[in-house]
């Protein structure tokens, strides 16, 4: 059995032990620093202290209530059997998890929940006049659970702890995941989290922004109406294609720690609505020209980013599938083949150059007055170019010759012709 177990962590990501500490700190006063100054007349990012609210007046048990309702509502519709049952990849000990896929009927739940209470008369601007009380909830809860998760990994076997989060260090390990994959029975608590409270939270939020700006101003402008068309594809789109989310670095690699469960529960609802959160009290008019624009942009974007994971899936599933069998490829000693044509022969990462693409479209229609509004851009390329970093990193380490073939062929990362 000691081969199975899991090699600790040489390699330590983020900075090691201090980066990991910073970051713990860092993250949340990044969420409560730009909702803060995206609530002042300037919204200015060089105003570094924001007038900040008393701490007392950010806990508010009614809103911490309604945000533990929403995630055990997304917790029920999860636990029940609706989807498809499908598996993950095969792990150490060679055991394969089993994975309810029912995102989109939860999705689908979910409205029919939200447009029934609408009907009975609920005020869903109530999640604007109380944003940042509500984001501080979502962080205690976080927090709450990232405490959890850490104590659970240390009664966990060893089979079952996470290659990048087996440092022997409590903070960093704290920080990265000590578990692969924590379960409570049946209950894959990092899959849950993966989508559906931060990603259906995300959506929601957009829409009380709306409706907030509705009251506010008659109805709402075409710049918030955009930005919520754009961001609800992309949220609809992912449950759609849920079973994706199986082979991604999130679930594959990283453990179940406060960087994933801060991220999911707090940062991906409360700062990936942040153009629209913008838009309430700094009102922007597009041209019809500009909104043309805008929309191009953002189909351009999603075409590359769902055409390279379509590409990709399907070809990870059935290489003999018709619609990727006359693509080129290059054999690897672990018996796979890297894609060296098609979306994946245009750059090494063309998934995260559609992501960053509809990104910017996000944004623009925020006016080009304001740099807070593209916080979520900045952000973004700079995830993605770290995340494109360790994706190399381990592809080398795994297909060695092919992998250094490959790059040869394929020169550029992200961004044809600069990166």
């Amino acid at each position: 059995m000691d081969r199975l177990r899991v090699p600790c962590t040489k390699e330590l990501e983020f900075g090691g032990v201090l980066g990991a500490a910073l970051l713990i700190l860092l993250m949340p006063t990044t969420v409560f620093y730009l909702l803060l100054t995206c609530r002042t007349e300037q919204a200015s990012l060089l105003n570094f202290f924001p007038a900040l609210p008393m701490l007392r007046s950010l806990w508010d048990p009614q809103d911490f209530v309604l945000v533990v309702a929403w995630i055990a509502l997304q917790a029920l519709l999860y636990v029940l059997p609706m989807g498809k049952i499908t598996e993950g990849i095969t792990l150490r000990d060679k055991s394969r998890l089993q994975y309810r896929i029912s995102g989109s009927y939860s999705l689908g739940v979910t409205a029919l929940v939200v447009g029934a209470s609408l009907a009975a008369g609920l005020r869903l601007s109530y999640v604007y006049d109380h944003f940042l009380q509500m984001a501080f909830s979502a962080s205690l809860v976080a927090f709450g659970l990232s405490i959890f998760l850490y104590l659970k990994a240390l009664l966990a076997p060893e089979t079952a702890l996470a290659p990048g989060g087996n440092s022997g260090n409590p903070i960093y390990d704290f920080f990265m995941g000590h578990e692969l994959n924590p379960r409570i029975g049946t209950f894959d608590l990092k899959y849950f989290c993966e989508l559906r409270p931060g990603l259906l939270g995300w959506a929601l939020i957009n829409m009380a922004m709306l409706v907030k700006e509705t009251e506010l101003r008659g109805n709402p402008s075409l710049a918030m109406i955009l930005v919520n068309a754009f961001q609800l594809l992309y949220v609809v789109d992912a449950f759609w294609h849920e079973e994706a989310i199986l082979t991604t670095m999130d679930i594959t690699h990283d453990g179940f720690g406060f960087m994933l469960a801060f991220g999911d529960l707090t940062w991906v609802p409360f700062l990936y609505s942040l153009q629209a959160y913008f838009l309430v009290t700094h009102p922007q008019k597009l041209s019809l020209p500009m909104t043309g624009g805008i929309i191009l942009l953002n189909g351009l974007g999603y075409t590359i980013f769902r055409g390279a994971n379509s590409q990709k899936n399907t070809f990870r599933r059935n290489p003999a599938d018709p619609k990727v069998a006359g693509l080129r490829t290059i054999p690897t000693a672990t018996g796979r083949r890297l894609l060296v044509s098609g979306w994946w022969g245009f750059v090494r990462h063309p998934n995260y150059l559609g992501d960053l693409i509809m990104a910017f479209a996000w944004s623009l229609p925020c006016g080009l007055t304001h740099i807070l509004p593209y916080f979520y851009v900045l952000y973004f390329a700079v995830l993605l170019i770290h995340r494109e970093a360790r994706d190399e990193h381990q592809c080398l380490r795994k297909y060695g010759l092919a992998w250094q073939e490959y790059c040869r062929r394929v020169p550029y990362r992200i961004f044809p012709y600069l990166y």
